[in-house]
Order: structure tokens, then C-alpha cells, then sequence
């Protein structure tokens, strides 16, 4: 047996043992989404009359609001989603206090342009202003107290004084940037500060929470940019928490009703019963079928639902009835895998070739039709998962992440540690093999 092969035993057992300490440590936990815990559901409407006309743009931008929002509290995959033109659907697994979910979705966010000197606050950093709108936001109730608190920074403008903000890049279209303007009021506060202050920071706040610290370049009034090193992506979210610091329209709760979890306890059990009878069948299928190649893969597919959850718990990922379906069907992918391979060896052994050939063409000839079956699986993983983003739609997005999860450690399994348990076996013991191919499913 070669180095290269004991190096890959070694590298699999550390991957096994990390894969086991995540599964068994608390600070990862399973998180069930709403069909398995149950919630809260909650039923917004624009608060406007109804001749007066709501653009998609705004729908849009309010659910992508309300959703940041709710992805600040650790929500389990929360659904927000359009109900029509003028409602929006929001559903928030494992939470039951209703009067925390009605101030979540209905506070109006507060946007700050705060003076910081000379100092450049990281992204993501949670601060106190000047600005006081009565009740402390979620950032600032998070805040450490006593000595670690973070200083008081003074707010020059707040985002009633913004007008527009937009994305444009530089003639050579080399860096991207975002240009905004002020209202005639903010236009004479911001001139008179940035005439003061050319070479120090101006930080951009949204909920006490830092979103970009630009340096001063030059005297701003009411037109002015922000410039750095942005990715077009990075620089459209920054119009976006510009343009709306606030919802872009008021709402109203039409409606808060507690959500059972759907499937229950019993089914849930039931569930779990069937996928392990399942999963049984499977193992005892292999072994009968394909003998020692088949229990070893037993082994390999052992390791996969090993590696399969300990990458839901490490990534944060929501199980839910499509999560689970989705783990189930690249169960079926990684078992196929195996196949494809232990049927080209036992081609390979009936024309004569030897054990150690038999194993070596049987992964070479069958890697492409894995590799191929697999890229596409996750392609289309990849189209659920930008359905699911586009339209709210996080069921789909849970079957989607599961499955290429799955998919991707069953590539892992079928060809890395498949391969190694038959090659420490089977081709290290390729002479006593010759003569007892049945052993072999021959």
C-alpha cells in the first residue's frame, strides 16, 4: 500500500473525529424549523389608503428590510415573503412572545451619519450616538455594560435628509461607488461639518451598527459619494440601507396567531423510524449484494451521514420536512455512487483482469458519470437556492442546501473513502482475493 494511501486513512479518521466533537457539542445545535417546532406567524399590510399605489420596488425592499431584521435575532429560517401586492407573510419558528415579534417587524430603522474623528469603526460594530429615538435599539441592548461600553459618538444627519442614493462607477469603471443626495436642510448641515473636517471619519450607522466609515476627501453639500474598495454587490447593499434606513412604507399587524409545529411529536418520531428502517435496508442490501465491497461502502456511508450532519450543525443550517427529504435523496446519490463503482469492478473481474486492476478501473471508469450526475445535482441546487433567495420561498432553499451538502460529501465518501477502505483491503490483499472472487460479489 502506498504513503499517499495511509496519509488519506489518517486525514479520514481526523475529519470522522472532528465531525463527531461538532455533533456532540452544545454550542452547535440542531435547529428545527417551524414544521418541526412550531411559532409565530405574522400578517403585515400597508398602512396607506388604498387608492394611493404601492411599487413592487417598495414591496421588495420592505421584505428585504424586515428580513435583515429578523436574521439579526437568530431566528430558525424565517419565512418572509410577499402576500400579494399590498401584504406581507412572516413566519418565525420557535419564537412565542407575539409582542416581541410586533415591535421586531415594525420598528422603524434609524440611519446616522456620526462623526468618529480620525477613528475608522469596523463593519458590523455596534455604537452609541447622539441620536436618542426613546427605546434602545436590538444593537445596543446586546452592548456589553460598565467599563467595556463603546464611546458616545455625536450624529451629524440622520436619514430624513436623504433624498436618493444610487450606485456609479468611475469613467473607467474600475471601482464602484455610491452618490447621494441631500435634502436642502442637510445639504447646509453637511456643507458647513465637511468644510471642517476634510481627512476624518465620517461613519455611516443603521441601528447603532456601523455600515461603511468613510474618510472626508473633499467639502460635501448636497450631492456627494462615498468611494472604497466596494464589490458591486457590496456597493448596491449600501444604496439599499441609504436609500431605506426606514421601511420605504408604513404597516400594520393585520394579524399574530401561533403556529403549531405541523408534523407533532408522534410524526416526528414516525419519521425518524422510517428513515433508520430505511437506512437499514440500504446497509443490509449492500452487504448481501456486493459482500465485502458492499460492507465496506457501509462503512463509507456511515461516515457520509457523520459528515453530512456535522456540516447542517457547523453551517447553521434549518432542518425542516424539505431539509430532511433533501438529506434523504443525496442519501440515495452516495449509495449510487457505490454502485457505479463495484459494478464496473465486477465487469472488469469477469473479463479477467485482476482484483487490484479490477479496483483501480472500476473508480477511474466510474468517476465521470458520478462527477457528471453530481455537477448537475448542484447546479440545480444552486438555481432552488436563488429561487428561494428571489421569491422567499426558504423551504426550497432548506431542500436545497441539504441536498448539496449532501451531494458534495457524497463525492467525498464514494471516491475518497470508499477507495481507501478498498485499497487497505482488498488490493492490499489482492492475492487471497484472486481465488475467492465471490467474496468480492462475483
Amino acid at each position: 500500500m502506498k504513503t499517499k494511501d495511509y496519509v488519506w486513512l489518517i486525514v479520514i479518521i481526523a475529519i470522522v473525529g472532528t465531525a463527531v466533537w461538532v455533533i456532540f457539542n452544545p454550542d452547535y445545535p440542531i435547529r428545527p424549523g417551524l414544521d418541526l417546532q412550531g411559532g409565530l406567524q405574522v400578517l403585515l399590510e400597508a398602512d396607506l389608503p388604498p387608492e394611493e399605489e404601492i411599487s413592487a420596488e417598495q414591496m421588495q425592499t420592505t421584505r428585504q428590510i424586515i428580513s435583515r431584521r429578523i436574521d439579526g435575532l437568530g431566528v430558525s429560517e424565517p419565512l418572509v415573503q410577499s402576500g400579494g401586492e399590498r401584504r406581507i407573510v412572516i413566519e418565525l419558528p420557535g419564537l412565542t412572545d407575539r409582542e416581541e415579534a410586533i415591535s421586531l417587524v415594525q420598528q422603524t430603522a434609524l440611519l446616522e451619519f456620526v462623526d468618529t474623528g480620525f477613528q475608522s469603526l469596523p463593519e458590523g460594530m455596534c455604537i452609541r450616538t447622539s441620536e436618542n429615538r426613546g427605546e434602545p435599539s436590538p444593537c445596543e441592548i446586546e452592548m456589553p455594560q460598565g467599563a467595556t461600553e463603546p464611546p458616545s459618538f455625536e450624529t451629524i444627519l440622520t436619514g430624513a435628509n436623504l433624498v436618493e442614493a444610487t450606485v456609479q462607477s468611475d469613467p473607467l469603471g474600475s471601482q464602484n461607488m455610491v452618490a447621494f443626495t441631500l435634502d436642502e436642510e442637510g445639504g447646509l448641515i453637511f456643507g458647513d461639518y465637511t468644510a471642517n473636517n476634510v481627512g476624518q471619519f465620517l461613519t455611516i450607522v443603521l441601528d447603532k451598527r456601523v455600515v461603511s466609515s468613510p474618510r472626508i476627501q473633499a467639502i460635501i453639500q448636497r450631492e456627494g459619494s462615498i468611494t472604497g474598495d466596494f464589490t458591486l454587490e457590496e456597493a448596491q447593499t449600501l444604496a439599499l440601507q441609504l436609500r431605506y434606513g426606514s421601511l420605504p412604507i408604513p404597516l400594520r399587524v393585520e394579524g399574530v396567531r401561533q403556529v403549531g409545529a405541523s408534523l407533532g411529536a408522534q410524526s416526528i418520531t414516525a419519521s425518524i423510524q422510517a428513515g433508520a428502517i430505511g437506512l437499514l435496508v440500504v446497509l443490509v442490501f449492500m452487504l448481501t449484494y456486493y459482500r465485502l465491497p458492499g460492507g465496506l461502502a457501509d462503512l463509507a456511508l456511515i461516515v457520509y451521514a457523520l459528515l453530512s450532519f456535522a456540516a447542517f450543525q457547523l453551517l447553521g443550517v434549518t432542518i425542516t420536512l424539505p431539509a430532511i427529504t433533501g438529506f434523504l435523496l443525496s442519501t440515495g446519490m452516495a449509495v449510487d455512487a457505490n454502485i457505479l463503482v463495484f459494478e464496473r469492478m465486477k465487469e472488469e473481474l469477469r473479463r479477467g483482469e485482476t482484483v487490484d486492476e479490477a479496483v483501480r478501473l472500476g473508480f477511474d471508469r466510474a468517476w465521470t458519470s458520478i462527477r457528471d450526475s453530481n455537477v448537475a445535482t448542484l447546479v440545480v441546487c444552486m438555481i432552488l437556492l436563488l429561487f428561494g433567495r428571489s421569491f422567499g420561498a426558504s423551504m426550497v432553499q432548506g431542500f436545497a442546501w441539504t441536498l448539496m451538502i449532501g451531494v458534495s460529501v457524497s463525492m467525498f465518501t464514494a471516491v475518497v473513502v470508499t477507495r481507501t477502505f478498498m485499497t487497505m483491503i482488498v488490493v492490499q490483499f489482492a492475492d487471497f482475493f484472486e481465488s475467492k472472487k465471490w467474496i468480492l460479489g462475483v
